[in-house]
């Protein structure tokens, strides 16, 4: 594991702490014609040989420098720089330096046993399956209970509020309650309630601000109520 942790700090100080930001402008500018882009991938794979303290590791720097450079050649010849992109790139650093890990370590023969455990473990899957249920299906049920007052809401209150943002708030706030839950921290669901309560939905003068303030209301009781059921029964399963 010491390894692994070496590696992935080693990539993290490469993109995130020595890359100025004139360095991503000119990479984006020249593409793969960027001498930037040569040196960049050099330092993560100079990085990774000297965290791992050990010069016979030279073919992982050579290896990580490589799968760093066509990584990053892939990202900038895509025609946005999107989200999507951003973690594409970062899960094929990471896919490269599990695989350098899996090497050093020779644990390549652990990875299908490793599969089976999870796939047998009814804690893991308990666990894997609640947070999917909470994330995807919960949300959609709560958007099929509240569908009566969406179009009431759209119309008092048009362009005030970021679009798809109540979704990610209530994914969000799923995961951290569900978290709460299953880490014995009950205490710390009351403060993500207080927190929420200090967002402000509207004026109190503004037409509609009640019915706004109800909606969503409803809908986050909805979303606590089922995650707390969930997380409980979870609990009681795999403890």
């Amino acid at each position: 594991m010491m390894i692994l942790l070496q590696l992935l700090i080693a990539h993290i100080l490469t993109d995130f702490v020595l890359q100025p930001g004139s360095w991503i402008a000119h990479k984006r500018k020249f593409k793969q014609r960027s001498y930037l882009l040569i040196i960049h991938s050099l330092i993560a794979g100079v990085l990774s040989v000297v965290l791992l303290q050990n010069i016979q590791f030279w073919y992982v720097g050579l290896f990580i420098t490589i799968t760093h450079y066509f990584i990053d050649w892939w990202k900038l010849t895509q025609k946005e720089d999107t989200l999507k992109y951003f973690l594409l790139d970062q899960l094929f650093h990471v896919g490269m330096i599990m695989l350098a890990w899996l090497y050093i370590s020779n644990n390549f023969n652990e990875i299908l046993p490793g599969i089976q455990y999870v796939l047998n473990s009814t804690a893991i899957l308990a666990i894997i399956s609640v947070y999917l249920i909470v994330i995807f299906p919960t949300g959609f049920l709560i958007g099929k209970a509240t569908k009566r007052w969406q179009s009431e809401i759209e119309i008092t209150h048009q362009k005030n509020s970021l679009e798809a943002a109540g979704r990610y708030i209530g994914i969000f706030e799923r995961i951290l309650v569900l978290t709460f839950i299953l880490t014995n921290n009950f205490s710390a669901i009351g403060f993500l309630i207080a927190a929420k309560s200090i967002l402000r939905f509207s004026e109190k003068s503004e037409t509609g601000a009640r019915k706004q303030t109800e909606y969503v209301l409803i809908g986050t009781l909805m979303s606590f109520a089922i995650t707390i059921i969930l997380g409980l029964l979870v609990r009681n399963l795999i403890f």
